[in-house]
């Protein structure tokens, strides 16, 4: 079981690392608070673990009249829908499956459940990361449209989307757009950087440097199979 790793204004970008951001949200840079929506669950899921973005109570909300509250529902919604689409598909199983026997067999003394969760999440950022390499103005857009986002509003119309209210999203924002690790994953020394944030963000050991010889030829299976890992047009919300 991970260690449980509290909440620090200092050190969140670190919490808010690891995540398929632009797998989820480059598709609506057009719209701010729709991209805003698709990020939330995960911001959420590492910098206030006690709330929840919920696509049963978000659905409710897709129609408000308020702009920003009924853009950032649907965001909420068509990341949940990602989600379910995305895990479920043969090609993220294999990949998964395979990246964690390799990485297994890198680090032979570590038994726990690391390359297991290594696995998943490398094939999630080498996605964002192969997005990034065959259109590089995408993720210039997608942090563009997060500075278009007023932090403020985006943070109440994610507290009348939660389980219970936030405060925290409008401090993460405008550091998450200061940061801008998504640009890191296309490298492997940075992407091994981000994944010992993660590593020391969930109490695990650090990854040795060693590692990052397993990323060139991981980023070219996703590379070759990122069409079967994104999720149809017909299935988007919007």
């Amino acid at each position: 079981m991970p260690a449980v790793v509290l909440w620090q204004p200092g050190s969140l970008l670190h919490y808010a690392e690891g995540m398929n951001y632009l797998a989820h949200g480059w598709r609506f840079a057009a719209d701010p608070y729709f991209l805003a929506g698709t990020a939330a669950p995960d911001w959420l899921s590492v910098i206030d673990r006690k709330v929840r973005l919920r696509s049963r109570t978000a659905t409710e909300f897709m129609g408000d009249a308020d702009p920003v509250l009924a853009a950032v529902a649907s965001g909420v919604v068509q990341h949940h829908a990602d989600d379910a689409w995305f895990h479920a598909t043969p090609t993220f199983n294999e990949l998964n499956l395979a990246f964690a026997v390799e990485i297994r067999e890198a680090l032979p003394d570590d038994e726990g459940f690391r390359p297991s969760f290594l696995g998943h999440i490398l094939v999630e950022l080498l996605l964002d990361a192969t997005l990034a390499e065959e259109q590089p103005l995408r993720l210039d857009d997608y942090y563009a449209a997060l500075t278009a986002l007023d932090p403020a509003a985006t943070e109440r119309a994610v507290s009348s989307l939660a389980t219970k209210p936030t405060d925290r999203i409008a401090t993460l924002i405008p550091r998450f757009i200061a940061e801008r690790f998504l640009y890191d994953y296309s490298d492997d020394s940075r992407l091994l950087m981000r994944l010992n944030h993660v590593m020391r963000r969930v109490g695990l050991p650090p990854l040795p440097e060693s590692l990052a010889g397993l990323f060139p030829a991981m980023r070219q299976r996703v590379r070759e199979r990122r069409q079967e890992l994104l999720t149809p047009w017909t299935a988007i919300i919007a």
